[in-house]
């Protein structure tokens, strides 16, 4: 949608293994941040839209996630909206949220993104994602991987999906795979995506992962769902972020610092579509450029949903940044790492930032508004000016079961 809001504040926690905190805190924590950012008071704040997605399953709050963490620190009487988008949670929490200024029904909205993931069972957690795909039918989604491993000369999978890892590293291994064979990719250049985000992570003291790998350590890691090993595959986190949106009428008013624009916000759901045809991610991401008036040479930064390596190096391609089968090339070619013409994670992304599912579309705001302020340090990408964000969640066939695309300038 063509919107008219403007980020005013924004804070985000640690993302990480929090065990000791509840929801509550974690969430806390980051509100608290984005209120003392935009240098507003709780009282201001009109409506919020607070993101989760398996609260539920993990922690078993469920109904009311939103309205038990602004209580929390005292916030209540306002309209609280709770949004569960599986992993596209936070950045549809921040889509409506926006809708709601640009609509003029508000001056001052919360997004927030929030989610604990970690737990003593371990089955619990990754049995979380299994929701993410059409459960009644996870028999015939189990047979398929399964036959397609085979059929690739991989381990059999599905052994351990669900119980010891996510079984959506096993969907990924699967259309990692398929890459490889119409396009010649190779696990190398998926390796490449987790070392150039590793070296950014490296710099990220908010991320999960800090440890700087090489291509050659990325290979010779575990291996989880071939071809993917473990640095290739987001891991499981606990961790919150939020977002003031406000209209220009109380940005003027508030007199807010370097306002960063949101000047679309297109979420969409996938359909059932012919192999090689446009998907939910290449509509948005056109829906988005032709509302925002710009094109993919126009973006200063780009964060995107890399919940594995080969989910990143394909995107590349679906949101324009290269052509059909290029993606390989065009990480070996430094174009998207820090110091290139157009880096994408600056974050670190899923892989080294972390993957608390609910958080990361607000966390992926966050990160983009603090490069398009100057803010992020040794990460800071020069001359940042317009942004583009790529938040997808779940899988039904063979498209993602939400897509959200956010375009901000400077």
């Amino acid at each position: 949608m063509r919107l008219n809001a403007l980020v005013a504040g924004v804070g985000m926690t640690g993302f990480g293994k929090h065990q000791q905190l509840g929801l509550k805190a974690i969430g806390a924590e980051a509100i608290k941040a984005a209120v003392a950012d935009a240098g507003i008071e709780y009282g201001d704040i009109e409506a919020a839209y607070v993101g989760n997605a398996v609260a539920g399953l993990v922690t078993g709050q469920e109904c009311i996630r939103g309205q038990v963490i602004l209580r929390s620190i005292g916030l209540g009487r306002i309209p609280v909206v709770n949004v569960e988008n599986a992993c596209a949670s936070g950045s549809t929490a921040f889509n409506q949220a926006c809708a709601m200024v640009t609509a003029g029904l508000y001056d001052v909205v919360l997004a927030v993104g929030t989610e604990k993931l970690y737990h003593e069972d371990k089955r619990k957690s990754f049995a979380a994602f299994s929701g993410a795909v059409d459960v009644e039918a996870m028999a015939e989604i189990m047979g398929r991987l399964s036959k397609g491993a085979a059929e690739d000369g991989g381990e059999p999978a599905v052994s351990g999906a669900g119980r010891k890892r996510s079984m959506f590293m096993d969907l990924y291994a699967e259309f990692a795979r398929s890459h490889m064979r119409k396009y010649g990719t190779t696990a190398a250049q998926f390796a490449a995506v987790s070392a150039k985000n590793s070296f950014h992570g490296s710099m990220n003291p908010r991320a999960q992962f800090r440890e700087q790998l090489t291509v050659e350590q990325v290979l010779a890691a575990p291996v989880i769902a071939e071809p993917l090993t473990r640095p290739m595959c987001s891991p499981i986190g606990d961790g919150a972020a939020a977002v003031v949106i406000v209209s220009q009428r109380k940005a003027r008013e508030l007199a807010v610092r370097s306002p960063v624009r949101v000047v679309s916000s297109v979420l969409r759901s996938g359909w059932d579509h012919a192999p090689g045809e446009i998907d939910a991610t290449k509509l948005c991401v056109g829906e988005a450029f032709e509302e925002a008036a710009v094109g993919p040479d126009d973006l200063s930064v780009v964060e995107l949903h890399d919940a594995s390596a080969p989910s990143e190096l394909m995107t590349y391609e679906s949101l324009g940044l290269c052509g059909a089968g290029e993606g390989g090339a065009l990480i070996e070619s430094g174009k998207t790492s820090l110091g290139g013409r157009m880096p994408v994670n600056t974050s670190g992304g899923l892989l080294r930032k972390g993957h608390p599912v609910g958080a990361t579309g607000v966390a992926q705001i966050v990160e983009l508004t603090e490069q398009l302020q100057g803010r992020s340090g040794p990460r800071q990408v020069a001359g940042a000016k317009v942004a583009l964000a790529h938040n997808g969640g779940g899988v039904i066939g063979n498209d993602a079961a939400a897509m959200c695309i956010t375009v901000l300038t400077k």
